[in-house]
């Protein structure tokens, strides 16, 4: 398993090795050992699944102090643009954001760590993403910013795309109304 850091301090991208024969593949997808040590001591307590279909925009969601959330991201079957958006207020990439394809066929995982807005465009027919947290999920503490807010100049590639958008993601609110709780 190889794991590459990012343009963005803290964000990584995981490729795992993977081992074909004439059965299938086998991968290693988690090692706990390794992802304490070089994920910011990521220790997994919950595990989230999703299905969604093509065209389907999910957030940015985040989740306000105390309930943070760092996040491993798998898309298990199908493919999706996955995008982090640094909401950490000292950070020298703050509103800055970083892109991921990840997809069933090549198997990277995208570490998302605590103090960053996640969202993703599924680009295939449907997708099946994978979540591991580092946190509880709270919905008193749940929040996030409007996926199209032209001031992170977020190239999505959605042109083509008949977008699949939730009445509650449509109406987070802008990057610059927002005051930061990290």
């Amino acid at each position: 398993m190889k794991i590459f850091p990012t343009s963005i301090k803290g964000l990584k991208v995981i490729e795992p090795e993977i081992f074909y024969d004439s059965r299938g593949y086998f991968f290693e997808s988690y090692n706990q050992n390794l992802f304490l040590k070089k994920l910011n001591n990521f220790k997994i307590i919950q595990d989230n699944e999703s299905k969604s279909h093509k065209g389907v925009l999910r957030g940015f969601h985040f989740q306000n102090p105390p309930f943070e959330q760092s996040k491993l991201v798998r898309c298990v079957e199908g493919e999706i643009l996955d995008i982090a958006l640094d909401l950490r207020k000292k950070s020298s990439t703050y509103g800055k954001h970083e892109k991921v394809v990840l997809s069933g066929d090549n198997k990277k995982q995208f570490f998302i760590p605590r103090g960053f807005a996640h969202a993703f465009l599924v680009l295939s027919k449907t997708a099946i993403i994978s979540y591991k947290v580092d946190n509880v999920y709270s919905p008193q503490h749940e929040s996030g910013l409007i996926w199209n807010d032209t001031s992170l100049l977020i190239d999505w590639g959605a042109n083509n795309l008949k977008l699949i958008i939730s009445e509650k993601d449509k109406n987070l609110k802008k990057f610059k109304n927002f005051e930061s709780p990290f």
